[in-house]
């Protein structure tokens, strides 16, 4: 039985809560209670969210727990002394981890427990986050990031990554898998993900261009013409790259680089296949065309990316 504190203060997100449906399913699944979750805070009793709805609660008090994860809020403030008092206590005595997610972190640094640590937060956050507390660094374009037992994610559905990375570290990729089955979401986007997507920041307006994106990504490896692609979406090519450009304000060529980009780099950092295999399972046919793709997207060679997740990976494991 691992004993979970869920902190909250009065204005936490609601949002925040999707991590103890994490928990809960967890524990169907394994067909036994693995996870006990307190929802505690400083002085117990009803704890009002940010929209206003009370959550009832139990004072942290003395107690301690296998893990702590500590709610998010909509605005940022000044944080308990008490709060951050018994954060302090339980990273550096009982407690095997700390975690939180979106702005959550301002929390955790305030309580000092993120210098010297790499650590994430909103997109929208990262760069206050910084400038407020330079000892972190701060890797804004990442779905979570562990770093000597300290979790930190992006806002909003990343919590539920960050949940399920929990979940696998604990009991496997099976149940984790499961768990995210049953929530009806992806098998957990890798903590190394960009916070950004391509997808996201095309944009179409009409399902046409829309059906067209979705059938590039399943394809990244075949050559995604123009004349494929205009057939996918039932337009003469003229027709299409027309449609297309309106709609997403980039060409079908450039958009489609993007999206190779994107998940060359995810299968890089992941670090399973090595560069070649990359370039050849992303559509990109040879290395040194998907380098040149790279540079002039992400001003990086796909080596260094690989090397950096390498870093990473070995500074989170000390």
């Amino acid at each position: 039985m691992r004993r979970i504190g869920f902190l909250v203060y009065p204005g936490f997100q609601i949002m925040s809560l999707s991590v103890t449906t994490v928990l809960e399913l967890a524990n169907q699944i394994a067909g036994q209670p693995v996870y006990e979750i307190v929802v505690a805070s400083e002085h117990g009793g009803l704890v009002a969210t940010s929209i206003g709805v009370p959550v009832q609660t139990s004072p942290f008090g003395e107690d301690e727990f296998d893990t702590i994860i500590v709610s998010a809020a909509s605005d940022i403030r000044p944080s308990s002394p008490i709060l951050l008092e018994f954060i302090r206590k339980a990273e550096a005595g009982a407690a095997r981890r700390v975690v939180t997610g979106c702005t959550g972190a301002f929390v955790l640094a305030e309580a000092g427990i993120l210098n010297g640590r790499r650590a994430t937060t909103h997109w929208l956050h990262a760069r206050d986050l910084q400038r407020l507390y330079p000892e972190i660094m701060v890797d804004e374009d990442r779905i979570f990031i562990e770093d000597r037992k300290v979790w930190t994610s992006a806002g909003m559905t990343a919590v539920i990554d960050l949940a399920l990375a929990l979940v696998e570290d604990d009991l496997g990729v099976e149940i984790a898998r499961s768990v995210a089955k049953a929530m009806v979401v992806y098998h957990r986007r890798a903590g190394g993900q960009s916070q950004f997507s391509s997808l996201l920041e095309l944009a179409p307006k009409s399902d046409r261009i829309q059906s067209v994106l979705n059938y590039a990504k399943n394809h990244l490896a075949s050559a995604l013409t123009v004349e494929e692609l205009a057939k996918v979406a039932r337009l003469s090519p003229r027709q299409f790259s027309r449609a297309f450009s309106l709609e997403t304000g980039q060409p079908p060529a450039k958009a489609i680089e993007n999206l190779r980009v994107e998940a060359a780099r995810l299968a890089i950092e992941d670090g399973r296949h090595n560069i070649d295999e990359v370039a050849q399972m992303t559509g990109f046919g040879d290395r040194d065309r998907m380098r040149r793709a790279f540079l002039r997207t992400l001003g990086q060679p796909p080596q260094v990316l690989r090397r950096n997740a390498r870093l990473a990976k070995a500074l989170a494991a000390e």
